[in-house]
């Protein structure tokens, strides 16, 4: 039995159970490992054909061997303990304007974990979520010029979740910090998930997308998003 299979493991039928009429999680894949779920990603796009792919498919990987991040840096990704995914999406701008992408990322992040936990993240520009001065998230934005349509963007995002101090490699383990460690509890995955991508998706929609949908208000496994605004501290 493998480590992943010791722990809660992320269902894809589940997922796409929970956000039926959702942009963003409407179809999901979830692979026991991959190097980098951007580079699966973009791989399941060449292979199946951009046209065949909607936009809002979002690959999960338990376990990433290659993870990557900003500028290069290697994003350790331990096994069964994060969430590590990436979503394809075709958003209305341009590739010079990448970084509104990355922006909104690490705010529906922040958002998330703010009103599903009670904590308070704080975005480290360019593409980061601390908590408590320590990394719990950052975000990595590819995008690719599109003939005739709009650009193509695929948008890797990793949280840690359920690490403890020592699953952190010793270089990172005074920067680096799990839900889980903050919380002082383990955190449902699935869930987390869920709600998550709900969240990606509601304000995808508000702030990329032109398509006429409803939003999707399945019941949620867990707390409803909070309307109200929110002011993120940047670190």
């Amino acid at each position: 039995m493998s480590t992943v299979e010791k722990l809660d493991r992320l269902t894809a039928d589940q997922l796409q159970a929970a956000l039926p009429a959702a942009i963003i999680g409407r179809k999901s894949i979830v692979l026991e490992q991959t190097g980098s779920t951007n580079d699966a990603i973009w791989r399941v796009a060449s292979t199946d054909g951009l046209p065949s792919i909607p936009e809002g498919l979002v690959v999960f990987a338990e376990h990433q061997t290659d993870g990557r991040g900003q500028r290069g840096n290697r994003w350790e990704s331990a096994a069964g303990k994060g969430l590590w995914f990436s979503i394809l999406l075709r958003p209305e701008i341009q590739l010079r304007d990448s970084g509104r992408l990355t922006i909104w990322a690490i705010e529906a992040v922040a958002d998330a974990i703010r009103i599903e936990f009670g904590l308070e993240p704080a975005i480290k520009l360019p593409n980061d979520v601390q908590l408590n001065g320590h990394k719990v998230a950052g975000v990595l934005v590819e995008m690719r010029a599109q003939d005739k349509a709009p650009h193509l963007a695929v948008v890797g995002i990793g949280i840690n979740v359920n690490q403890c101090r020592d699953d952190f490699p010793a270089e990172l383990q005074d920067r680096a910090i799990s839900l889980a460690m903050a919380l002082g509890r383990q955190v449902d995955r699935q869930n987390f998930a869920v709600a998550l991508l709900r969240n990606l998706d509601l304000t995808y929609r508000e702030k990329f997308s032109k398509a006429v949908a409803a939003v999707n208000c399945s019941p949620a496994p867990t707390t409803i998003r909070d309307k109200r605004v929110v002011k993120f501290r940047t670190a």
